[in-house]
């Protein structure tokens, strides 16, 4: 597929997802300005976040650390040689790690990732904190909560009765910052219900956290839902760039 191909369909593709978050805003009585779009790119190439830019998308997700760096560092470089366009800048993008952490990616996440929206283990804060003095940078982290019942460790996740602890640890911390709270529902449950309780969760944490405003939840089979129960931030892949080609 030509280029100007593969962009006119994700153009289209884009159109129609806006159309929908558009109608899932009315009805939820919100403004579509409360809502963030991520695009998820995982699985997807540089010439497809490239395209995504050009349409004025500026968030992006990535799940793992080599393939996410890799890209980041190719479209900057895209950017950043541009002449036909001095307007654009790389520093523009944002990018949110949205996959399990692990120990020995946690150097390499810090360095490219704006945002951590699965974070779930308080063995990782001090190592962070440590990566924030050294990059010179706070670290913006999403507590990952769990809705299934039983936890399941493949899908990572804070059971609902740990959040508050976990993050009073965070802000323990002078360089990561609490954002809010990340969720995924679970295979068995109705989005709705599913996000119900996130909703309902999300509210608790708020008042203990109130700068921790943000919810991300809601991807392409389910972010109406998410809409509907307060998500700010919705994770979309598949709806705008097509099936993947799982590596």
């Amino acid at each position: 597929m030509s280029s100007s191909a593969r962009l006119n369909e994700i153009s289209q593709n884009l159109a129609a997802v806006e159309h929908e978050v558009s109608i899932a805003v009315e009805k939820s009585n919100r403004q579509r300005a409360e809502i963030t779009l991520i695009a998820v790119t995982k699985n997807f190439p540089v010439s497809d976040v490239v395209h995504l830019y050009d349409l004025g998308i500026r968030n992006f997700g990535e799940n793992r650390d080599q393939e996410a760096r890799a890209k980041v560092e190719e479209f900057k470089k895209y950017v950043e040689g541009d002449e036909t366009n001095s307007e654009k800048n790389a520093e523009g993008a944002k990018w949110h790690f949205q996959g399990q952490l692990q120990r020995n990616k946690l150097r390499s996440i810090a360095t490219w990732a704006d945002f951590i929206h699965s974070f779930d283990q308080e063995r990782y804060l001090l190592p962070l904190q440590q990566l924030s003095i050294e990059l010179e940078k706070p670290i913006s982290l999403l507590l990952q909560l769990s809705l299934d019942l039983p936890i399941r460790p493949d899908r990572g996740g804070v059971a609902p009765e740990e959040l508050i602890e976990l993050g009073e640890k965070v802000k323990e911390y002078s360089g990561l910052k609490l954002q809010g709270l990340m969720a995924v529902a679970p295979l068995d449950v109705a989005p709705d219900l599913a996000f119900g309780a996130l909703q309902t969760i999300s509210g608790t944490f708020l008042k203990a956290f109130p700068d921790a405003t943000w919810v991300s939840a809601g991807m392409s089979g389910d972010f109406v839902a998410a809409i509907a129960a307060g998500a700010t931030h919705i994770r979309i892949g598949s709806s705008i760039l097509g099936s993947r080609t799982y590596r």
